[in-house]
């Protein structure tokens, strides 16, 4: 299992189309089988254009596979309009001890 962290800086006054496409692509992933586990949206207290999405994949490969899938690209295609600058990622892996 791996943790990623999405970073994102909105453009002022394009935060709730943000949060919105957000929550579409939220369903959308729930409704397949994409091997995410888990999705949360954070929001900056001091500065409300800063984002972070916090995801929790089955696999590194998974993972991999999203960002290769056609509603990935058409996403970050929509995000060019509402965005200060490239989104960063963040691969947090978890390790297990025994």
């Amino acid at each position: 299992m791996i943790n990623v962290g999405l970073y994102y800086k909105v453009k002022k006054g394009h935060e709730e189309e943000f949060e919105r496409t957000f929550n579409s692509v939220l369903a959308m992933l729930k409704s397949t089988d994409m091997g995410i586990k888990d999705v949360r949206l954070y929001k900056d207290v001091n500065d409300p254009q800063q984002y972070m999405i916090f995801t929790e994949w089955e696999s590194l490969d998974k993972f991999r596979e999203f960002v290769a899938s056609r509603p990935f690209k058409e996403t970050t295609e929509f995000g060019k309009t509402i965005l200060e600058e490239m989104p960063k990622n963040r691969i947090f892996m978890n390790e297990t001890s025994i």
